[in-house]
Formats: C-alpha cells, structure tokens, sequence
C-alpha cells in the first residue's frame, strides 16, 4: 500500500475500491493487454469509421447481432441508441434533434424501469411515457407492469421501448419484444452492468432486443470512458451517421461500405447529437482487446476467488461488536457481497459514520454505500488487490472499535 502511484505525484488522493465497479472511482481495473494495445494504437493514425466498422464486426460475432458500435460509455449508447430510433436513416431528423417537432418520440418504459440513466433517452429528445404502477414494490399488488399497458401505451407516436435488464425486471424480455415486434417497434434494453455471465452479450438479442446497450469499462474491463450498443444494422448505422465525424465534402466521401450505405442518403449528414460524444482511437482499439479477453476469460474461478476474499473479510470482521455480517452470493451482483449491517446501540460508530471515516482517510476507501438508510454498507472483492484487502479489513475494523 505504500508505493508511489500517478495520483500520489499528482496530489490527488487515491482509492481503494470496495464497492466494486463505479464510474465515479474510475470504474474497473483496465486489462493490461488492453492498456498496452491503447500504447500502440496512440502512435499511430486511422480513420475512425474504419476502425468502427472492423469494431461492428468484432461486436456481432460477440453477440449474435447484426452489426455493432463502439460508445463513449454505457449511457451514450443510450442516447445514441434513443437517437437512432427517432431518427432512423433520415438526415433531416438527424439534424434536427434533439428538437422532435413533426417526429415520433415516445419511449415508453415501464414505471419500474426508470432511473437516473434514461436521462440520456430524453437528452436525444425522446419524451418518456410511463406504464404501470410500483404495486409490487409497494405490496399492494402481484405485478407491477402488465404486458396489456405496455401494447395499449403504443401509438403513432412510439418512437420505441425502453427496458432496464436485471434479473428481477418485469415484464420478460421476451414478451415485451414480441408485443413491440407486433407493431414494428424497437426495443432499446440497458444492460450496462449485466455481464458476465458472457452468454448475456447474446441472450437479449435472441430475446428479441434490437439494441443491447453494455458498459465497456466495467466486467470486461476495457477503457472506463467506452460502451457497446450491438443489434440492428440499420439502428447501428444510424447511430454511426450522427456520432462519427461529418466534416466531409461530398466528392470524396466514402465511408466504409459494411458500416454505412453512403449510396443510399441524399449527400453528407450534418454533424449530429452524437458529435460530443466521439471515442478516440486508443479507446476503441483497448475495448476490443479487453472484449477478447472477457470472452476467453474464466469467468467461474473469478467469482470462486471473489467468494473465498469476501469469506475471508467476514471470518476478520465476526469478532467486531456491534455489527452483523451475511455473504450475500445471488445473482443480481458480478461479485459476491459481504453486507455489513451496523448496530448504531453497539457499534463504536454508525454506518454513515464510517463511511465518511473512510472516505477521508489516506488513502481513501469506499466501500458500497446505496443502503445507508438500513444503516448497511457492503464490501465488494471485485476490484481489491489482496493488500488493498487487508488495508479495507484493517481499517474498517479500526472504525468500527475506535471512540469516534
């Protein structure tokens, strides 16, 4: 734990990362395979619709799709994804949004679909349309999301349907694909943080999805700042035409033939709503050698591993007063959990409290803090070294014992 890092040079305080895989503490561990290849790609030029288009190739052998793109991260695939099925192949619509005047725009999701992330749906210019009640969440119903509301929300102006993937989500995939199919509507499905396992890059397809969306910088462990969005490819090559760069004289441009049919539009688009969210050469050629790795990787002794670190936290932590340990191993999470319960009557300090602690200290620790309410928090293997291990048990045990 005492080795110099960037961030030590830099003066900006690092962190040891137990709460597993997220953006704001910079995502995952990169590949170093993944690294070095982004070494060579720098010193080096390509033309990025080429590099792309070689990118759709790779994404649809991964997944079963027709075609798919290489994004800046998870939620501008979202956005790309919103903005292509508002779009579609038509230059004018393109440069017209995110204003969708005359446009079909309604993304309807199910009420228990929605999160901070369909942000990027309504950045594109979708309007958002609710169906269903939180009656299951509530315990005033059996379901919350009929398949019936999804169909009779369905009008002229459906642009698509938005669908959150986790294991819980209702709902099936399937029945809410083959009701959209019915009336030759897209399913966009956000499935950012489900994988592995690798069969879930072609599950959502064969389930009928027509744009899958994955975070490229989180289990595969690619460049934190690139996404996938893999499906259709007349989607996909939209999503191409209002993302890459359009700064084009007609005379001479000849975008790869495999990615987008230049024959077929009536002249250049106009840089579209994607522009701002280009991916560099180095991101796009390290996603794709970290999306190899991820396929051949040994996804099982991961997470036997990630198991025998969080049992070896909750065999050091038993023995602290006041706290309540349960291993928590479903499959809603990558990683196996150790859930800290605090008892704030016999502890030394809250839940709260020590996460604050601990984010303060050097250098930081962040341990998974969304259950703060339920005076929880939890501890995630997933992106730990095995000293950094030791460091989380210490220093929480320290917290924990410690008169605040």
């Amino acid at each position: 734990m005492s080795d110099q890092t960037v961030y030590d040079e830099l003066g900006v305080p690092r962190v040891v990362n137990a709460a597993g895989t997220k953006t704001r503490i910079g995502g995952s561990r990169i590949r170093p395979e993944a690294v070095e290849a982004m070494g060579r790609a720098a010193t080096e030029f390509v033309r990025l619709s080429d590099l792309q288009a070689k990118a759709s190739e790779v994404i649809a052998d991964a997944t079963g799709a027709e075609a798919g793109y290489v994004t800046c991260g998870a939620d501008a695939g979202l956005l790309l994804a919103a903005a292509a099925a508002l779009a579609g192949d038509d230059p004018g619509r393109m440069d017209q949004l995110p204003d969708t005047d005359g446009i079909p725009d309604e993304i309807i999701m199910p009420r228990t679909h929605r999160t901070g992330y369909d942000h990027a749906f309504r950045t594109a210019g979708a309007t958002i349309v609710d169906v269903g009640t939180n009656d299951r969440v509530l315990g005033t119903g059996s379901t919350a999301v009929e398949p019936w509301e999804i169909e009779a929300a369905i009008s002229e102006r459906t642009a698509a349907i938005g669908y959150v993937q986790k294991p819980y989500t209702e709902p099936a995939l399937s029945t809410v694909t083959e009701i959209a199919s019915a009336h030759d509507v897209p399913v966009i499905v956000d499935a950012a943080a489900e994988l592995p396992p690798t069969e879930n890059l072609s599950r959502f397809i064969e389930e009928g999805a027509d744009l899958v969306v994955f975070s490229g910088g989180k289990a595969i462990r690619g460049p934190q700042t690139t996404g996938i969005v893999a499906g259709r490819s007349d989607l996909i090559e939209s999503i191409a035409l209002q993302q890459l760069d359009m700064h084009a004289a007609e005379e001479v441009w000849q975008p790869p033939i495999s990615l987008v049919d230049g024959e077929r539009l009536d002249g250049v688009p106009r840089q579209g709503i994607g522009r701002p969210l280009k991916v560099g050469k180095e991101e796009l050629v390290g996603l794709l050698v970290a999306l190899e790795s991820f396929l051949e990787a040994d996804h099982d002794a991961a997470r036997g591993r990630w198991r025998r670190e969080a049992e070896r936290v909750t065999a050091a932590l038993e023995s602290v007063e006041g706290i309540d340990l349960t291993l928590d191993d479903d499959d809603v999470s990558v990683a196996p959990e150790v859930v800290v319960h605090v008892d704030t009557t016999a502890a030394a300090c809250s839940a709260t409290q020590l996460v604050r602690t601990l984010r303060t200290e050097s250098p930081r620790v962040f341990v998974g803090a969304d259950r703060l309410d339920e005076d929880i928090v939890t501890i995630n293997p997933m992106c730990l070294t095995e000293a950094e291990l030791d460091h989380v048990i210490a220093r929480i045990r320290s917290s924990l014992t410690a008169p605040q």
